[in-house]
């Protein structure tokens, strides 16, 4: 069974929702049967490519948040964070800039077998440890981190080679309905908007799970029948 999720790097309840799909899995019954696997829809592309803006000046210029709004805002999903293992996961103190060029990186990875560690890396890079990972030497330090040939990622990010794919994950996630990220996917046929909780991802592996795994009956003979009021023993001759 495989579970999807559409992502932005710089967006912290796709973090969050990362962080929370993977502890459903790991809850699951039958974690060893289920694929995570991530894919891009990029947010920031209007953003300069060549510099970073602080989060706040994006709140400000983008959705008109400030103050003691942005500060609650922001200060509320790190305390969610924190409370779900995920310290420290910093949001207001940070920097956003365009993220094509780290989702270009994410897709090569990708592609070299690190989907997850990719992606993995990526998150923690950026919100756990406040680090820029827009700018190639940024990205050439993750692909040294994740055990990527650095000439190769260099020249593939230089050339933009995954700039289609990238473009293309995203109208994916569209075409299935997706508004926003993150955007969960599971077995192909439940699409979920948004971080939700452990609990009600959990709840949904298993019920995908169960209908991809039906019961199946096999006549059984003189066995006893069992209903509502108890098993029947059968009559002997």
């Amino acid at each position: 069974m495989q579970v999807q999720i559409w992502a932005e790097v710089t967006c912290p309840w796709c973090g969050l929702g990362s962080h929370r799909v993977d502890r459903a899995v790991e809850r699951f019954e039958h974690s060893d049967q289920v694929d995570v696997v991530h894919h891009s829809f990029p947010l920031d592309g209007g953003l300069p490519p060549d510099r970073t803006v602080t989060v706040r000046e994006a709140l400000l210029s983008k959705h008109g948040i400030s103050g003691t709004q942005a500060e609650a805002a922001t200060r509320h999903i790190e305390t969610l964070a924190g409370a779900e293992g995920l310290s420290p996961y910093r949001v207001l103190d940070n920097v956003v800039g365009n993220t094509e060029l780290a989702h270009e990186f994410l897709a090569h990875a990708s592609a070299e077998g690190k989907n997850r560690e990719a992606w993995d890396t990526i998150f923690r890079t950026y919100f756990g440890k406040a680090e820029p990972v827009f700018a190639l030497e940024d990205l050439l330090h993750l692909s040294d981190e994740l055990g990527l040939d650095r000439d190769l990622t260099r020249q593939v990010l230089t050339d933009r080679r995954y700039r289609t794919q990238v473009k293309d994950d995203a109208r994916g996630a569209q075409r299935l309905g997706a508004t926003g990220a993150p955007f969960i996917v599971v077995d192909g046929r439940y699409g979920v908007p948004g971080a939700q909780d452990s609990d009600t991802l959990l709840d949904l592996l298993q019920t995908a799970w169960d209908e991809s795994h039906p019961i199946t009956l096999t006549p059984a003979g003189d066995a006893p029948g069992c209903g509502p009021d108890g098993c029947a023993v059968p009559v002997r001759p």
